[in-house]
């Protein structure tokens, strides 16, 4: 097998030491949510229930190309280069006409040291695979939801030609160029005896390669019923979960929804809007009084942020040893007053 697993562990590799380098002039992370719609109604996603249940997400479903130029524009305004602008959020990236070209233009501003999409990389034939490897994409996140047909149709309530959505995958792998591609699949899409069968599809046809772990991330969404006898206390990357009271999302990383919204974390319920980048700067956003109280209050405790981080425990399946801020809390408290 020629990628390489990982376990406790993300393809960006070591992370700094959050709590050392706040306040941050410069997010690490702009998350990019370009379309609210998703080909698949995967079972442990927000879109295996109906719409009328998702609560508020965006009242556009497309990003505007002209706009998000805006949002580009600003962000190589900070002071230091993203160290990622992620295509991501609550839908399939590669639904947005525009994709292509989006990643074309961050690349072409420079304003991040990678460039990621994650996608479930069924919409990916030759034509776009060629498009996004040629606007400079650094790493293609492919999220896969069963090693067969059947599995598809049973996770994922879709038909789908298995054997040539592998085959697509092997195109945009052989002509990659200096794009990563990172597949992963999550662990109750497997029963057992797949785990191998698994890494001998997908093995040799991209740079990395993970089972991850099942995320509680939808309120709506019993969870126990799909995970069957396994328990849910690892993170998504496969390390023990550990005791925060504090999320650490706010503090280095936005959301900038189709709409303009911005959110301070990848949570499908939002606990507050910071401000909206349709009429506001990013630079703005990131700095402004909203933000900074939100980041504020988030130092007391989930519980004290919001009555949405209070229920929250997405952020417990995501954060590392070096995400940790609680011990910090105190001293940080006087630099968001």
């Amino acid at each position: 097998m020629k990628a390489k697993i990982l376990e406790g562990t993300t393809p960006g590799g070591k992370r700094t030491v959050l709590a050392k380098s706040l306040p941050l002039d410069t997010p690490f992370l702009v998350q990019i949510f370009p379309i609210y719609a998703c080909n698949l109604r995967c079972s442990y996603c927000i879109y295996s229930i109906p719409k009328s249940q998702h609560g508020y997400i965006s009242s556009k479903i497309a990003m505007d190309m002209d706009i998000y130029k805006k949002y580009i524009d600003e962000i190589a305004n900070f002071p230091n280069k993203l160290k990622m602008l992620r295509f991501a959020g609550i839908g399939e990236p590669l639904l947005h006409k525009d994709i292509a070209e989006m990643v074309r233009y961050a690349k072409m501003k420079n304003i991040a040291e990678s460039v990621d999409i994650v996608t479930n990389g069924l919409l990916l034939n030759r034509e776009l695979s060629l498009s996004l490897i040629n606007a400079g994409l650094d790493r293609l996140r492919i999220s896969i939801q069963g090693v067969s047909k059947e599995k598809y149709k049973s996770l994922a309530r879709i038909d789908i030609d298995f054997n040539q959505f592998v085959e697509n995958l092997k195109f945009f792998y052989r002509n990659r160029g200096s794009t990563k591609v990172y597949i992963k699949i999550i662990d109750c899409a497997l029963e057992n005896e797949e785990e191998k069968k698994f890494f001998e599809i997908f093995g040799d046809i991209c740079d990395f390669i993970a089972i991850e772990h099942l995320t509680p991330a939808v309120q709506e969404i019993d969870y126990s019923r799909l995970t069957g006898k396994k328990t849910l206390d690892m993170t998504q990357n496969g390390t023990p979960l550990l005791e925060a009271n504090i999320c650490p999302q706010p503090f280095y990383m936005m959301q900038i929804n189709p709409d303009g919204n911005v959110v301070p974390c990848c949570s499908f319920s939002y606990p507050t809007i910071v401000g909206n980048a349709t009429v506001e700067s990013i630079l703005d956003i990131w700095n402004g009084l909203k933000f900074k109280a939100f980041r504020r209050s988030m130092l007391d405790g989930v519980k004290n942020a919001s009555s949405v981080c209070s229920k929250c425990k997405t952020y417990k399946y995501g954060i590392y040893e070096e995400d940790v801020l609680d011990d910090y809390a105190e001293q940080l408290k006087k630099l968001f007053e």
